[in-house]
């Protein structure tokens, strides 16, 4: 997840941006160690003697929906389909506030880490698609493409005052970039058959929004009926629903309604902020991130490749898209560095790129319904986060310029 501000792109907003940028370090930084906590904590009640309570936990039926759409709710789908809505709801306030004042609100400021991106989009796809040739895992394409900006962040922060500014707004403005085209694949790729009643039920829902919007409706409590609408629509639609929320965020205004006060999206993303990084994301890495390592039989020849695959993805294919592009697209013309920035810098950024942990799980458990071939994707997602991570500090503490 991504959130904060890259350096000021207007007159008048030198002070507040730091400060800004600031709080969000801080929180996303100690939010790792939470997220880490309970990665670990999955990981060692998923192999104890204890591992049917931990199963059995997330596979607890809480309630039945049977008004338009007809589904059971257990644990495992509140994390997964609701709590997570309100994670891509943060996404989508993220990018609403970056396109409009932030990293992306120009071409210019655009164009390194949007290039940057879609590298790490395209190259560890290639890589994928090049050594897992298992038909029936194809879709595993898109898994080692997500970053995870919480653990990024946190890796980073271990290198201290190393880093430069421009170092950290490009990390913060390449997973703004990442977020979107994670976006997109959610929606493009892993959409299944489309119910067209379930379709209507979602346009009416964002028409109701867009409807509150032109009325003037301030009270943001009261989005949260059509929002709920939106989310039932891609459900029944069979259009993963945590899409929901990012739409809402990127209908939510820009625009300051009354004399210094904080526009709603910046409001409403400063409320939630904390929440997603001390409680969402880590109630998702404990629900997903538990792996029977005895249960993985890398004997067959097709679960192995898919290890291997993703982990290599993601500790090599996706820095090498990120730096390469980055690198023609400044030869080319199209941008170039910001003041204090280096290549070593924009090196040790495609490293951290590539630790997919939280979006890469989530996209897995999209792209995989066997159940070994999911749990084969979450070790490997481990594993090449956890190498691209170790890869990118020992690179910062030799790359960046001491601490003054």
């Amino acid at each position: 997840m991504t959130t904060g501000q890259p350096p000021p792109t207007h007159p008048g907003r030198a002070e507040r941006v730091p400060n800004a940028l600031d709080a969000f370090l801080s929180v996303e930084t100690a939010g790792s160690l939470v997220l880490f906590v309970a990665t670990a904590l999955a990981l060692l009640w998923e192999n104890s003697p204890w591992h049917a309570s931990y199963e059995h936990l997330w596979e607890t039926r809480i309630a039945h929906i049977g008004v338009l759409v007809d589904v059971d709710v257990s644990v495992h789908f509140l994390v997964n389909e609701v709590l997570m809505t309100l994670f891509f709801f943060v996404v989508g306030l993220e990018i609403r506030r970056e396109a409009h004042d932030g990293a992306l609100a120009s071409l210019k400021l655009a164009a390194l880490p949007v290039a940057a991106a879609a590298g790490g989009v395209i190259a560890p796809a290639l890589i994928y698609l090049a050594i897992s040739r298992d038909t029936s895992h194809v879709g595993g394409w898109a898994v080692p493409t997500a970053t995870d900006i919480a653990f990024a962040v946190g890796v980073l922060a271990l290198l201290g005052r190393r880093v430069p500014p421009a170092l950290r707004a490009l990390l913060l403005a390449l997973a703004i970039a990442d977020d979107v085209a994670a976006i997109v694949i959610i929606a493009v790729v892993f959409a299944g058959g489309v119910s067209i009643t379930g379709l209507a039920i979602a346009v009416a829902g964002l028409a109701s929004v867009l409807a509150f919007r032109k009325l003037g409706v301030r009270a943001e409590i009261l989005y949260a009926l059509p929002g709920a609408v939106l989310w039932v629509g891609l459900l029944d639609a069979g259009i993963h629903p945590v899409l929901a929320g990012v739409l809402l965020g990127l209908l939510t205004p820009m625009e300051a309604s009354r004399a210094g006060e904080l526009p709603a999206a910046v409001r409403i993303e400063k409320l939630l902020h904390p929440w997603i990084a001390y409680a969402v994301m880590p109630l998702f890495a404990l629900a997903n991130a538990g792996i029977r390592l005895a249960g993985i039989d890398l004997e067959e020849p097709a679960l192995r490749a898919l290890v291997g695959a993703v982990s290599v993805a993601l500790a090599i294919g996706k820095p090498l898209g990120i730096v390469t592009t980055a690198w023609l697209a400044v030869r080319l013309g199209w941008c170039a560095l910001a003041p204090g920035l280096r290549w070593g810098g924009v090196l040790v950024v495609g490293c951290l790129g590539g630790i997919g942990f939280t979006m890469a799980i989530f996209i897995a458990t999209l792209a995989f319904p066997s159940a070994d071939a999911l749990a084969a994707a979450k070790l490997a997602v481990l594993v090449g986060s956890t190498a691209a991570a170790a890869v990118g500090l020992l690179l910062g503490a030799r790359l960046l310029g001491r601490p003054s």
